[in-house]
């Protein structure tokens, strides 16, 4: 069984009136636990309203939505949302809409507090979720005085002591400068790769789509392709006519291919669009080595 399933999920904003709305139509995709998925869509998609569903501050419509078994519609019937919310933590777009304590370390303490945790599990839960995002340093500081990028962990550290296992991040490096970004970014990768905590991103900065192992995208309310990176970036114009785009590599990479010199068609990182530029700068006929070696 999946930790995250969504069967048949469909979801309808002011469902009944004039005004009704189907933001998620029919939606079926599982999720394993340890996962690393991003989420891509232009706006509209549906990808913020499928996040919501994975936490349960949305239920659906139709269909169902199951979190580790547990279904999210069942639980909201008998009470028990708590189950779903304390193994899954969110993280939003604004930093500032999150952080509602007057000092980092309670406000981290915010959520363990109210599942009701022991005084001193709650001590040792802040102080293991600060040091997994390296803001041990700002516990006692206000959160207004902190970057938006520093906001971010701080919200990360919230979910982390509530001892979740799954993160689901929704645009959280929008709002955020470039090195903001880097930081938010480099903590999930290192919370994905070393914790194993499940991760959902969704995004629409195609870098950081390239982190992941899936890439799902949304379109009009449906999942329109899934795939590994490679396998979604490769498809350079199918993404465009769903108005997204690919990492800027990918880009290039394609750019060099169509004015006929031989660099792979799947390039996704900086580091990969390097190598091969520094390839045809070795051989700039467009040879590869095993052929010059072959022809020497």
């Amino acid at each position: 069984m999946a930790w995250i399933e969504l069967e048949h999920l469909s979801h309808c904003y002011q469902a009944g009136t004039e005004q009704e709305h189907r933001a998620l139509d029919d939606v079926s995709l599982a999720v394993e636990e340890g996962a690393f998925v991003a989420v891509l869509g232009a706006n509209g998609s549906g990808k913020s309203t499928l996040a919501k569903h994975l936490n349960a501050l949305l239920l659906p419509t139709s269909g169902a939505c199951r979190i580790n078994g547990l279904d999210t519609a069942a639980a909201a019937d008998t009470g028990e949302l708590w189950k779903i919310r304390q193994q899954v933590g969110m993280v939003f777009q604004n930093p500032d809409n999150q952080l509602i304590a007057a000092v980092v370390e309670d406000d981290v303490a915010f959520g363990p507090e109210n599942l009701g945790m022991p005084p001193d599990e709650i001590r040792t839960a802040v102080r293991e979720a600060l040091a997994c995002v390296n803001m041990t340093h700002y516990r006692k500081f206000a959160p207004h005085l902190l970057s938006g990028g520093q906001k971010q962990r701080v919200a990360i550290a919230g979910a982390l002591a509530m001892k979740t296992r799954c993160l689901v991040l929704d645009e959280p490096t929008a709002m955020l400068d470039p090195q903001g970004r880097a930081e938010v970014m480099e903590t999930v990768c290192r919370l994905h790769e070393q914790q194993g905590i499940t991760i959902v991103l969704i995004t629409h900065f195609m870098e950081e789509a390239a982190l992941a192992d899936r890439v799902i995208v949304m379109a009009n309310g449906r999942v329109a392709d899934d795939g590994t990176p490679r396998e979604i970036f490769r498809k350079a114009a199918a993404l465009k006519a769903f108005g997204l785009d690919v990492p800027l590599a990918t880009e290039l990479g394609l750019e060099l291919r169509a004015s006929g010199l031989d660099v792979p068609q799947d390039i996704l990182t900086d580091d990969e669009l390097t190598s091969a530029l520094v390839t045809l700068a070795d051989y700039p006929h467009g040879l590869t080595a095993a052929t010059r070696e072959g022809r020497g």
